[in-house]
């Protein structure tokens, strides 16, 4: 199988999650794996299909993560990851990952906010911040947690293709400039 044949047929899982608590709730940022999981949702290119992850079904989430070809998001490695170590022992952040931000704040020297890029890139931006799902959760609210975090992984997808097919993205910087953004996705795994 060549290279190109090989890139079409790999599945790549797009990947987002949500949590129970803020940041002010477990003491600060350095304690992310206490913050627990409210929901997850993934999209794989092999079913062409979203899945949603409640807390309980987090080894079938982390399963789905192990035997992905690559796991693609938004912030993996400095929260998502964490935030999920604390269901397993497995070293996450050893999986093939692609973290959009991670590669970004390489190139532009900050890290920009996902809604941003989806702005300025897509013409949308995001329905919700993490914050409101942390208060949706407080008020049982879960359908709606479900459907902010399946539009967050939908923007990091899209996001990404558009990356791949056209080599660049655009970012909305900290003046309110937008700019256009070469990236180098189609392969890159960090």
């Amino acid at each position: 199988m060549s290279r190109l044949e090989w890139r079409w047929t790999m599945n790549s899982i797009y990947f987002d999650l949500e949590t129970q608590k803020s940041a002010a709730d477990v003491g600060g940022w350095g304690n992310k794996h206490l913050m627990r999981v409210s929901f997850a949702v993934t999209y794989s290119t092999k079913t062409a299909c979203f899945r949603g992850f409640e807390e309980e079904d987090m080894p079938a989430l982390i399963s789905e993560l192990s035997s992905a070809d690559r796991v693609i998001g938004y912030n993996l490695l400095g929260f998502d990851y964490t935030v999920l170590s604390a269901y397993t022992d497995h070293n996450l952040s050893s999986l093939p990952t692609l973290d959009l931000m991670v590669d970004l704040h390489s190139i532009l020297g900050f890290r920009p906010k996902l809604e941003n890029l989806a702005q300025a890139t897509l013409g949308s931006g995001k329905t919700a911040e993490g914050l409101q799902a942390v208060r949706w959760y407080l008020e049982g609210r879960f359908a709606d947690i479900a459907i902010y975090c399946k539009e967050d992984v939908r923007i990091t997808r899209d996001l990404h293709l558009f990356g791949c097919k056209n080599k660049f993205i655009y970012c909305t910087d900290k003046t309110g400039q937008s700019r256009q953004v070469d990236v180098n996705w189609e392969e890159k795994l960090l």
